[in-house]
């Protein structure tokens, strides 16, 4: 199943366009030490707003002499596990959730009253919300953008649920006595995996566009750490005379939230059966 799924997937060659960066990101992430050419928070101020392509710093430097390379590699580690962090807790409470109301009838008014309730705020103001009263970090970010994908990951797990419930293999265990627990972890939620997987990785897609949408509002990450919403934050006092600091953050922004919707898109296409059949 997984590598059929994984064929179909790089048969679309704009999904696999967007693995590809998708890829590079985990591996300036996870080797960033590496491939940073100076620490991030060094200061040059004796280099300062140097442009691309200038000797020892291809990406130039920032106002205080940082290296906007390196900067630009260790924020793609601080946007990747915000975005894991933030996902994954989300799937979490979100599936909880759609589980229960889609399973059990009595549940199903209260707690879609409540994601209703999480609805009605618009998800950036929600974020600001939250993190107005934890305060200013990186782990309350997480926090926020993770309440924030709960009541939409919690409607698409309710509806596969509905879906699923209906079959005659569930009304089969149900007639053999098979407890409700063991029903919804071993044959429900296995079969509401494909909307789960497509929405977690389109979710990264929002979860680093919020991230560094935060952070250039100040309640993210603060300085010195390196991240691409903060640097363009940083940069856009300098736009006439170093639009460098905020044109390169502002295309790795770009470039990564692409990809994890085109991988999205392509993966909701190759985990559809039908999509095989109409070919």
């Amino acid at each position: 199943m997984v590598v059929q799924t994984f064929k179909r997937l790089v048969k679309n060659k704009l999904a696999l366009f967007g693995l590809v960066i998708i890829v590079i990101q985990v591996i300036l992430a996870a080797f960033a030490p590496w491939f940073a050419t100076y620490p991030p928070a060094e200061q040059d101020l004796v280099n300062s707003e140097l442009g691309i392509g200038s000797e020892g710093h291809w990406l130039g430097t920032d106002n205080y002499g940082r290296d906007v390379w390196s900067r630009l590699v260790f924020g793609a580690r601080v946007s990747l596990l915000v975005g894991i962090g933030s996902v994954a807790l989300g799937l979490v409470g979100g599936i909880a959730l759609g589980l229960l109301s889609g399973y059990f009838k009595k549940l199903d008014g209260v707690i879609m009253r409540f994601v209703d309730l999480l609805f009605a705020f618009p998800g950036i103001l929600l974020a600001m919300l939250i993190i107005a009263m934890l305060g200013t970090s990186l782990i309350n970010v997480v926090i926020a953008i993770s309440i924030w994908s709960i009541p939409t990951c919690a409607r698409i797990v309710r509806g596969s649920v509905l879906s699923v419930k209906k079959q005659e293999y569930i009304l089969a265990m149900r007639s053999l006595g098979a407890s409700n627990t063991r029903i919804l972890m071993k044959h429900v939620l296995p079969n509401c995996t494909a909307p789960i997987i497509v929405f977690a990785t389109m979710r990264m897609a929002t979860a680093i566009l919020s991230t560094a949408a935060l952070s250039f509002l100040g309640l993210g990450a603060q300085p010195p750490t390196a991240e691409w919403g903060a640097m363009i934050a940083a940069g856009q006092d300098f736009m006439f005379t170093s639009p460098h600091l905020t044109i390169v953050p502002g295309i790795a922004i770009m470039l990564v939230v692409f990809a994890f919707n085109v991988v999205g898109d392509g993966l909701r296409d190759a985990l559809d059966p039908n999509m095989e059949l109409d070919q």
